[in-house]
């Protein structure tokens, strides 16, 4: 848990060169790049980054800035999640726009991308607007990306609806990548300049990070993040020819710049003021780096996470082997397996034993364990049974370590344990009947009143946000909104934790 980033110093310098950069111009789009609200990916690479430093620093400025949300319209007709935190794009748009208006930045209004009378999207505009929240509908734009001349028309960014902003700064920011915030920005800028007003174009991007190495594994990691993106990292060639310095960008901002370039100069018949795709980003997250090798092995760390996560959804069929072939090429950059994430040889011993002693769930379903590392070290593990979870005996075992508490005591009263497995198997005739994390946490609380041991194990809870976990089966949903909660990072073993094709919950 050693830190490795200056968060304050970052937030200071980011803060500056946005201001020295917004001065410039009438008027600045600023593209926010990556999660502005709970960037967990930040947080996990960087030690002592915090999730939420985006949102810190727009608060600083929220006198200056009106805020843009982009959601793309397909995304909201797919149902796109976010992973780290298993919520629709839409929903994550909803939370975005309370959060902003929480800490009192303007949100001007909601531009839905690419629309073109998609239901879901028509929808989702309907809600926003009978909440009193401002949308506008973006078509796909004619010509693009070839016909700068049509792009550059009344019959491409001039058929966008404009939004109005009233602020020197405006942040256009999205749930996350590929919502159509570039566009949305230069179709902003062709209506300011059409009527007469100057405005520019930055790009606010944390990863990758242009003065690192771009074999550095906070780089790579990056990689890792956006497989489905099919982003490649790349030295910036336009930077290396106008000024002999290499800098890390990556291929959709170096395919795009020649396009922004030409565009630029189309709307506004002048020079374009950036000379590379790395002079218009606003990225000092490589100045706020104090421990390189700190964050160089929690980065090392994301990788593994992230092939864990690459392997599961290849088991469950929502990712193709060239994904798998991707992110086993760049554990293969960083000399890593798998096993050099701690907890998992831990979970996997825990689960051999267990199938040695013949122990585990009744009915020949499948031995599974699970093994959490904890803040001084230690490693704690636990099985499933006829009464819980794998990640539920861990948890439960884990806080009885935390709080010094002898393994034989029961945290949870057995019969509250009876009660509800007799409701659900006898009651609700469910096939299930043993406890999941999140049923083990309500049971945990349920018993605290009663139970002097539980009580003072429910308050170890909080000193498991931020521990590495891993289980030797596929996290089923009540054990993942319970891991959520606990703020663990779990990983998992590409197998499942019964033999039926479609578990209640795996």
């Amino acid at each position: 848990m050693k830190i490795g980033f200056d968060n304050a110093k970052y937030l200071s310098e980011q803060a500056t060169i946005i201001r020295e950069r917004a001065e410039k111009y009438g008027r600045l789009y600023l593209e926010f790049g990556g999660k502005l609200i709970n960037d967990m990916h930040a947080a996990r690479c960087l030690p002592g980054y915090d999730p939420n430093a985006k949102l810190t620093l727009l608060a600083s400025l929220k006198d200056s800035a009106d805020v843009i949300i982009c959601i793309y319209a397909s995304d909201i007709e797919s149902k796109k999640l976010r992973a780290d935190f298993g919520r629709s794009y839409a929903d994550d748009t909803l939370k975005l726009i309370d959060d902003l208006t929480t800490q009192g930045l303007r949100v001007a209004g909601v531009v839905i991308t690419r629309y073109t009378l998609q239901p879901a999207a028509t929808k989702f505009k309907n809600l926003l607007e009978k909440r009193g929240v401002k949308v506008y509908c973006h078509a796909p734009t004619h010509g693009y990306p070839s016909n700068v001349d049509v792009i550059v028309s009344d019959e491409g960014y001039g058929k966008n609806e404009y939004v109005p902003v009233t602020r020197p700064i405006v942040v256009v920011t999205a749930p996350g990548p590929g919502s159509g915030k570039f566009g949305t920005c230069l179709s902003q800028i062709y209506h300011e300049y059409r009527n007469g007003k100057q405005a520019g174009y930055s790009k606010f991007e944390s990863f990758p990070v242009w003065n690192v190495p771009i074999e550095h594994p906070l780089n790579v990691a990056y990689e890792a993040a956006t497989l489905d993106l099919d982003d490649n990292h790349m030295i910036d060639p336009f930077h290396l020819a106008e000024y002999g310095v290499a800098t890390v960008n990556y291929n959709r901002d170096v395919e795009a710049y020649p396009l922004l370039k030409a565009i630029w100069e189309k709307m506004t018949d002048g020079e374009c003021p950036y000379k590379s795709p790395t002079d218009m980003g606003l990225n000092r997250i490589g100045f706020g780096i104090i421990d390189d090798d700190v964050v160089r092995e929690a980065s090392k760390q994301e990788v593994i996470r992230r092939y864990f996560r690459c392997v599961v959804d290849f088991e469950r069929g929502l990712v193709d082997e060239v994904i798998v072939g991707k992110i086993d090429r760049l554990m293969r950059k960083l000399s890593l397996t798998p096993e050099d994430r701690i907890p998992v040889l831990a979970a996997r011993q825990a689960a051999q034993r267990a199938k040695e002693q013949g122990k585990g769930k009744a009915g020949g379903e499948i031995v599974s364990a699970a093994a959490i590392q904890l803040k001084d070290g230690q490693i704690v593990t636990g099985r499933n049974s006829d009464d819980m979870h794998a990640a539920a005996a861990m948890v439960l075992n884990a806080i009885k370590t935390l709080a010094g508490i002898p393994d034989q005591l029961h945290l949870i009263t057995p019969e509250i344990i009876k009660s509800i497995s007799h409701m659900k198997n006898e009651i609700l005739k469910g096939e299930y009947t043993s406890l999941s994390l999140d049923e083990a946490l309500i049971c945990l609380a349920m018993s605290s009143p009663s139970n002097p041991a539980a009580r003072i194990a429910v308050e170890k809870l909080s000193e498991l946000r931020g521990c590495e976990t891993h289980l030797t089966h596929m996290v089923g949903a009540g054990d993942r909104a319970g891991l959520r909660r606990l703020g663990c990072r779990f990983t998992s073993d590409p197998e499942r934790a019964t033999s039926a094709l479609f578990p209640i919950d795996e």
